[in-house]
């Protein structure tokens, strides 16, 4: 597969063949058309990370929006189709019977197409009496000759047009792929933003985020979570800053780089975490942020020692930043955004211990007449809303949640997610609950608050309000969660607090 990568990284297309008598094995691999090779090259290494599931059988074909690829033990490069080709209809959106017209003359030009345009072509036909079009998308693969590219496509058309009146379907042949919707594929945004960032003055050149870093050394390393490093370095001008180095090998992990820059370059508080730039042109993509000294508050609160640094004041602080942030991003932002991934870990703070909201790699932008956005699940298990993990449906409540598991975190010192011992089988959330119920929180307390310290009973009577916040914020139903920017309501004004009801066990 490694011959087909270089391959791939020059044309789109690639095909090998390995082994040798009944060890032989046969590959092939294709991108889109019009898809753009670094788009392919990312496409074609996600293709490799599925292709393992197909074993022990003798071979397989993945096919991915924006590529195919197939393995098999023998020589199949100019078969056209075979029992194994498959339709989808794709989702439950019925569409009328003008759409479904317009679909089957798309598919015709398309198929017509084809053959003569190196076995590639789009077609689009506008479907009367709407602002919607029928969209299709033919491709056969490189090693058929013009009329099994046809035969191919032909064979897939009849099987494709019984998913009427479906919205969205596709053929997946021995040979070929023909899809039909009512939205065009791949708009090759990343690249328009590629080219944006490279004209503008957020554009860093590699080589100097490379000196800057020490080539990266280990010994400037800030940390590390499932995107990549982040490491310290020092600008020619004396600025320090942190660089963030993605390793992403596909698209998706393409798309949440993409993201995070559109994301955090288009809002700015005294909360968030400030992006300097970013670098998108050389081997790797990085982006650049203020380098904040204390790094992130995960490194104080679950750590005895560090945390002694943390006094309740400035754990108090902490979370009303964090709070103001997150209203921010809520309500006052151009775009509103829920960042779907609040946990300690991405709490920066800076040299006076001020929060600052980071990692926007999985934000998503909402519109206010939207009741919720479906959206594949992502985050962080033990700090995701329990209606988002369960069914995708993704509204600013899922962030409340989170932010009432960090308030929790804070309290307590202990880690959601870890919390589980030996002594204790509940989660952080449950446990605090049932500690709140039985009047016992206080016992529950992370010893570095020093709390026997404060004579004052204020500090105490704050402290139970913080918890008491916290689990308003992670009830299980959706709709008794406070906004974000009622809880800081409630965490700043003497106002009397309703019960929290019980949180998913």
């Amino acid at each position: 597969m490694e011959n087909i990568s270089e391959q791939m990284r020059t044309s789109g297309f690639g095909v090998a063949v390995t082994g040798s008598g009944l060890d032989t094995n046969y590959g092939l691999a294709q991108c889109y058309g019009d898809l753009s090779l670094l788009d392919c090259v990312l496409c074609y290494a996600e293709a490799r990370t599925v292709l393992p599931q197909c074993y022990p059988y003798n071979g397989g074909r993945i096919f991915l929006d924006g590529c195919f690829m197939r393995s098999e033990n023998y020589s199949f490069f100019e078969e056209y189709k075979g029992p194994g080709d498959e339709v989808v209809c794709g989702n439950t959106t019925r569409k009328n019977s003008t759409f479904g017209e317009s679909a089957k003359q798309a598919v015709s030009t398309a198929v017509s197409s084809a053959p003569n345009n190196k076995g590639y072509a789009r077609a689009q036909m506008a479907v009367p009496g709407t602002n919607e079009s029928a969209y299709v998308l033919a491709d056969c693969w490189r090693t058929l000759n013009a009329s099994s590219c046809r035969a191919c496509l032909e064979n897939a058309s009849a099987s494709i047009l019984k998913c009427l009146p479906w919205e969205r379907y596709s053929d997946s042949g021995f040979s070929c792929q023909l899809s039909v919707g009512s939205r065009s594929w791949g708009s090759n945004d990343a690249h328009k933003l590629v080219k944006t960032l490279n004209d503008s003055s957020l554009n860093f050149k590699y080589s100097t985020l490379e000196k800057a870093t020490g080539s990266f050394d280990d010994g400037n390393k800030l940390g590390q979570g499932g995107f990549g490093s982040v490491y310290k370095g020092v600008l020619p001008d004396g600025r320090e800053i942190a660089v963030k180095r993605l390793f992403f090998n596909n698209r998706h992990r393409a798309a949440d780089f993409y993201n995070e820059v559109n994301m955090i370059s288009s809002v700015e508080h005294k909360n968030l975490v400030r992006l300097l730039g970013c670098s998108c042109s050389g081997p790797e993509s990085l982006l650049v942020y203020e380098f904040l000294p204390n790094k992130s508050l995960d490194r104080f609160i679950f750590d005895q020692n560090k945390g002694k640094a943390l006094t309740w004041e400035k754990r108090y602080d902490i979370i009303i930043g964090t709070a103001e942030g997150l209203v921010y991003l809520h309500e006052n932002s151009k775009n509103r955004i829920i960042h779907r991934d609040i946990k300690a870990s991405n709490i920066l703070l800076d040299s006076r211990f001020r929060a600052r909201i980071a990692d926007f790699g999985l934000a998503r932008s909402f519109q206010e007449d939207k009741s919720h956005i479906s959206t594949a699940i992502a985050g962080t298990l033990g700090y995701m809303a329990p209606e988002y993990l369960a069914h995708g449906q993704l509204t600013e409540k899922a962030d409340v949640y989170s932010f009432g598991v960090l308030l929790l975190e804070i309290v307590t010192g202990r880690q959601n997610n870890r919390s589980k011992t030996s002594e204790y089988t509940d989660s952080l959330v449950t446990l605090t609950w049932k500690k709140f119920q039985a009047g016992a929180v206080e016992e529950f307390y992370d010893p570095n608050l020093m709390l026997h310290h404060h004579h004052n009973s204020n500090v105490k009577n704050d402290v139970l309000r913080v918890v008491h916040i916290g689990l308003l914020c992670t009830q299980e139903i959706a709709s008794l969660r406070p906004t974000m920017a009622k809880a800081l309501q409630m965490l700043t004004a003497d106002e009397q607090l309703p019960a929290p009801t019980n949180p998913l066990s």
